[in-house]
């Protein structure tokens, strides 16, 4: 069904609480991209809450974000009703690096769809990122199941992935001239794992590594120690992730930028937990893994970045780092029900890892680029 409900595109303002007066508006966006994440997955997991949203909006440290929303032009949106946001658009615009490019999300409720609302949204963060001087789009689909090849499929550039030529969303982004650049594959992994299961891959790691490596965990903010070795490791892997034909460039981090997010994460509702691993004979980090937390609900946590330096491969500390956390997940937060994670299709090391842990696949995204 759809209807002939008339609308108007406008920025969302940043409110100063979420029950400020002219809060609706990103309440209305909140409302309209659960629903859209919903529908795309079958669950909530990946869908942020209010406060995560409006931490978004007050944060411009490593990135700035503009969202637009589709008001439909009725009384309701008047006098500040959120179901009056029929359609919204998140622009993610990169301050400190990657100022090329501009990451856009567009959702729209079904029963105003086919009716130019996500194009116009799009056209309007097109504008919006073009203002900023920016010179490529970028954008994702989701497919609950990676189709299999063959002419309702089209395939990576990496020769990894596929996704659905049945997607919609798939259709419209070829019709309008954006191109698949990679497929990442989503993978859950259902908790409590195993007790004997994870004792035997920790310590089958272990032995790997030898006394040369000592773990180390910690929550949302970086003991001092390890503060300029941990950003050093994110800045390696914006470099050292498989990226396909996805034009992402080296990311600059630093220990001002590790402390700005934790600070970010505190105003979001959310916890990291990080097991990193030091290599004795330097003091320096070699490997580490994260866990973002959100703390209003325990239903499912995000499996985030996981890296080894190349000159510490072959130790298998990434099996190591990533045993150990999933072990303080377990006792910090027993009544997790489910992790979810991202991987490049083409990543067959970081999967086989968790596929040894018992993730299994849980659907695949396209990542697609545009020019401005």
């Amino acid at each position: 069904m759809t209807t002939t409900t008339t609308w108007t595109v406008r920025e969302v303002p940043v409110p100063s609480t979420l029950d400020a007066p002219d809060a609706w508006l990103l309440l209305g966006a909140n409302r309209v991209r659960t629903a859209g994440v919903t529908e795309a997955w079958g669950s909530t997991d990946l869908a942020e809450s209010p406060q995560a949203e409006l931490a978004e909006l007050r944060d411009a440290d490593a990135e700035r974000t503009v969202r637009l929303v589709a008001v439909a032009d009725h009384g309701s949106a008047e006098v500040g009703d959120p179901v009056a946001v029929i359609g919204e658009a998140s622009i993610g615009l990169p301050v400190r690096d990657n100022r090329h490019s501009a990451f856009v999300t567009i959702n729209v409720l079904p029963e105003h769809r086919r009716r130019g609302v996500a194009t116009a949204l799009l056209d309007a963060a097109a504008a919006v990122a073009r203002e900023d001087g920016r010179s490529l789009l970028m954008t994702h689909t989701a497919d609950r199941v990676e189709p299999a090849a063959g002419p309702g499929a089209l395939e990576s550039p990496t020769g990894a992935g596929r996704v659905s030529l049945d997607n919609p969303a798939v259709v419209w982004l070829e019709r309008t001239g954006w191109t698949l650049a990679q497929v990442d594959r989503r993978s859950q992994l259902d908790l409590p794992v195993d007790p004997a299961l994870l004792r035997r891959h920790a310590d089958d790691a272990a032995g790997a590594a030898g006394a040369d490596y000592r773990l180390h965990t910690w929550g949302t903010d970086v003991p001092e120690q390890w503060l300029e070795d941990y950003a050093a490791l994110l800045a390696q892997m914006s470099t050292d992730a498989p990226l396909g034909d996805v034009d992402r460039r080296p990311e600059v981090w630093d220990g001002e930028r590790v402390r700005a997010q934790e600070r970010m994460l505190h105003d979001a509702g959310y916890e990291l937990l990080v097991t990193a691993a030091e290599h004795v004979p330097t003091g320096r980090l070699a490997a580490f893994t994260n866990f973002w937390m959100p703390s209003h609900t325990d239903e499912s946590v995000h499996q985030g970045d996981t890296l080894v330096v190349a000159a510490h491969r072959g130790h298998r500390l990434g099996m190591l780092v990533k045993t150990a956390n999933l072990a303080a997940l377990s006792r910090q937060r027993p009544s997790v029900g489910r992790v979810g994670t991202w991987n490049a299709q083409e990543n067959r090391w970081m999967l086989a890892i968790n596929i040894a842990l018992g993730f299994r696949p849980a659907g695949v995204s396209g990542t697609w680029q545009r020019p401005l």
